[in-house]
């Protein structure tokens, strides 16, 4: 580029340490200037996102904080589409954790506008054990015990056949300090059947259960023979959770094999291999294998693609997080993994456009993890990279910080060897103009820029990402998108909310390559 394009730049376009003249824009927690979000969009990226583990500039605390307030503000303005939302990306498996929309759920039951609304979707939102348990929490935290909320977890129970609640009851017994008997002494609920009653008894420790799946968890509790637990298991009435762990045998985990739902098959693999059932051509394997394979069991029991990313990158690696638990992975599972990851996105449609992938690998990028993880938001990145990459026909790929960084990513490539690359740069500063600058200069045609950041810029001298989009377009005669990949649940985009042509989405959405998608072929 010469000096005399960089002097006219200068002259026209404003570093982004600063505002762009006549625009509302807000100081990011790296001290540079961004479009603050539409209150909507930062609700869907803290329903998607979280804040646990909060960013390099702001603690995890503050984010929520400053959520919270948003939340708040949402619901004394629309209280019936805060709770809309949260039951939207909750029930399609949106998210990586449920805690966001159950923590949201919480707070428009404490509203009194929203709070006949919320009790009303618990059911939905508060899907198992565990979920109610965390909503019990967090609605403590936020309001005391009022009549419509205990009628709204009186219903959890009531509402759910004898089977499904038994089920539940055995399954998720306590978390955070609530058991199901701290919540039926709390809401009384009714029993609307005599097998309902039992249960109930079962779970304060009164009588004995009719039901066999409660009858198989005592018996689970006591002094069995492997072979006695291995029938259990053959029965079909319990789940692998309720089995202690010093009774999971390699006899057991081969009975519990065809038996376990896809999630828990993807988080226990390391086990299954360690323990010897999973081999190389072994019949366990190639069942476990089709199950991966099976793109609508996958999509059926809303399989996150973070889970199976986090899965992918464990067994990998050939050892847990914690413990001492160690297995050789075996390839079959490794590609078969792969495979699942894609199939959680759904069925992605190409936009068959020119696509530029741009990954902020900035030193922020790298230290701030996806809640409940390990996975730097670079490593996320990496991940939803490969989708587009796979799907789509024309693109390029680069990553950037304060320049631009060659990213030899291919669409075959395993996931934790894209995570791996990525974890190679040195993360120095934010420039997320460096994309469409390094376009320009090199007379790069390009339709779409899908740009994957923590939207927090600073470093750019010559301008404002949206800035240099006009200028790109008015050069190239290209009207260009941008599709812009907020990575945490920030107020901060360097999308311009008055340029039709440019789209802020939340992070690590399952809907994600199918919204950039859309919005690519319109």
């Amino acid at each position: 580029m010469r000096y005399s394009d960089i002097h006219r730049r200068r002259n026209t376009l404003t570093p982004q340490s600063q505002a762009i003249p006549g625009r509302a824009m807000i100081p990011n927690a790296a001290g540079g200037y961004t479009f603050q979000v539409d209150p909507w969009m930062q609700l869907r990226r803290f329903l998607v996102t979280g804040t646990l583990a909060g960013t390099y500039y702001t603690s995890a605390q503050k984010l929520t904080l400053d959520n919270v307030e948003v939340v708040r503000e949402l619901l004394d303005r629309d209280p019936e589409r805060v709770v809309n939302e949260v039951v939207a990306v909750s029930t399609a498996g949106r998210a990586p954790s449920n805690d966001p929309a159950l923590y949201v759920l919480a707070l428009a039951a404490a509203h009194p506008a929203a709070r006949r609304r919320a009790a009303d979707a618990l059911p939905q939102v508060a899907r198992i054990g565990t979920h109610l348990f965390h909503f019990a929490e967090f609605a403590e935290a936020f309001r005391g015990w009022g009549r419509l909320l205990r009628e709204a977890v009186a219903g959890w129970y009531v509402n759910q056949s004898a089977g499904d609640l038994a089920y539940q009851a055995a399954k998720y017994r306590q978390r955070d300090g609530w058991s199901h008997r701290d919540l039926l002494r709390l809401a009384h609920p009714a029993a609307p059947t005599a097998e309902h009653a039992g249960i109930y008894d079962w779970i304060c420790g009164r009588g004995t259960p009719s039901l066999e799946v409660l009858r198989d968890a005592d018996a689970l509790a006591g002094e069995l023979t492997e072979r006695q637990v291995v029938k259990i298991v053959e029965r079909g009435h319990v789940s692998w959770e309720m089995i202690p762990s010093e009774k999971r045998t390699a006899s057991v985990w081969k009975a519990l094999v065809p038996r376990l739902p896809v999630t828990a098959t993807v988080r226990n693999l390391g086990a299954l291999t360690a323990n010897g059932v999973l081999k190389p051509l072994g019949q366990a394997t190639a069942q476990v294998v089709a199950r991966l394979r099976d793109a609508d069991a996958i999509r059926k029991a809303r399989v996150h693609p973070l889970a199976v990313l986090l899965a992918s990158g464990t067994y990998a690696t050939s050892h847990g997080q914690r413990g001492s638990l160690s297995w050789q992975p075996i390839p079959e599972v490794l590609a078969a993994l792969d495979e699942a990851f894609y199939a959680a996105f759904g069925n992605v449609v190409p936009m068959g456009k020119r696509v530029l992938l741009a990954i902020d690998v900035s030193g922020s990028m790298s230290y701030t993890s996806l809640p409940g993880t390990n996975l730097s938001c670079r490593a996320v990145a990496a991940a939803l990279a490969l989708v587009t990459a796979r799907v789509e026909p024309r693109w390029h790929a680069i990553g950037y910080d304060t320049e631009k960084w060659d990213l030899p990513i291919a669409p075959g490539m395993r996931l934790a060897e894209a995570v791996e690359l990525f974890n190679r740069f040195p993360g120095r500063g934010t420039d997320c103009a460096v994309p469409v600058e390094w376009a320009l200069e090199h007379r790069v045609e390009v339709d779409v820029f899908v740009n994957l950041t923590d939207n927090e810029t600073w470093a750019g001298l010559h301008g404002h990402p949206a800035e240099v989009l006009r200028r790109y377009r008015e050069k190239t005669g290209i009207a260009s998108r941008m599709v812009v990949v907020g990575l945490t649940a920030t107020q901060c985009s360097i999308a311009d909310p008055d340029d039709p042509l440019m789209l802020d989405v939340a992070g690590f959405d399952a809907a994600t390559p199918e919204v950039i998608s859309e919005f690519g072929r319109l």
